[in-house]
């Protein structure tokens, strides 16, 4: 299955609910997994369904609809036209919904990234990476970082800056490279596991919405708690697996 056929599958997946039983989607949700791309696109569709699923949610159920339903079912032939008229006006208001919700998500999309750029990083940690350098020499990894045009000027806090790394790779979002830093806290690993701490280094200017300066913020994105903060003109997640006392000793 290519990415284009795993996408036209997709677009029938609700997430929380049983389509990712069906053999197809399954197969297709597994083709999304190895495909960063697809990835962000499925990401995108689930925050879609997400946002119609709480509209549809808000819609007030008409009194007497139940016992409407009931008698149509029964006399189908003797329908008023006061029924016609409220079940046009019922399909009218989620109809209207249903264009407000895309609207509104497509304003959010472009407006609001922080969120999802964070997402979209913390995917990458927790599904798995190919490290582009493996090592435990920091100087190194700026080097090649550099080399490669990504942000190698970043300013580590003291704690994190004794950690043992284990290696970088670059990333992209949306055009922009993303400098993504390996470390090892010390504690048991997973089987194939080398790194259970990651930091991601981007431009603010190329994600908008991004946070101003200030105290780190806090927040649980997947099974990742997330400490982000901006210092000069970048950009840092950090992120690791735990509650936010874990992730404060490496500030």
């Amino acid at each position: 299955m290519n990415r284009d056929e795993a996408k036209n599958i997709l677009l029938l997946y609700r997430p929380g609910t049983a389509d990712a039983e069906d053999p197809q989607i399954a197969e297709a949700l597994a083709v999304a997994k190895r495909d960063r791309e697809l990835t962000d696109w499925l990401e995108e569709h689930c925050a879609r369904q997400e946002t119609l699923r709480a509209k549809f949610r808000q819609i007030p159920v008409p009194p007497g609809l139940k016992g409407q339903i009931i008698s149509e079912q029964a006399a189908r032939d003797r329908i008023s036209s006061w029924r016609r008229n409220g079940i046009f006006a019922v399909t009218a208001v989620v109809a209207g919904l249903v264009v407000l919700a895309s609207l509104w998500f497509t304003r959010q999309r472009t407006d609001d990234t922080f969120a999802i750029y964070r997402s979209r990083m913390a995917k990458i940690a927790e599904l798995g990476y190919r490290m582009d350098l493996a090592t435990n020499n920091p100087e190194q990894i700026r080097a090649y970082l550099a080399q490669r045009s990504a942000p190698a000027d970043y300013a580590l806090p003291a704690p994190l800056e004794k950690t043992t790394t284990t290696g970088c790779a670059v990333e992209n979002w949306r055009g922009a490279k993303v400098s993504m830093v390996c470390f090892r806290t010390g504690r048991p690993l997973a089987p194939g596991q080398s790194s259970d701490l990651w930091l991601f280094v981007i431009d603010r200017a190329a994600v908008k919405d991004a946070p101003a300066a200030g105290a780190p913020r806090f927040a649980q994105v997947n099974n990742l708690m997330t400490a982000t903060w901006t210092e000069g003109d970048r950009l840092y997640v950090l992120g690791t697996e735990g509650d936010e006392a874990a992730l404060r000793q490496y500030l």
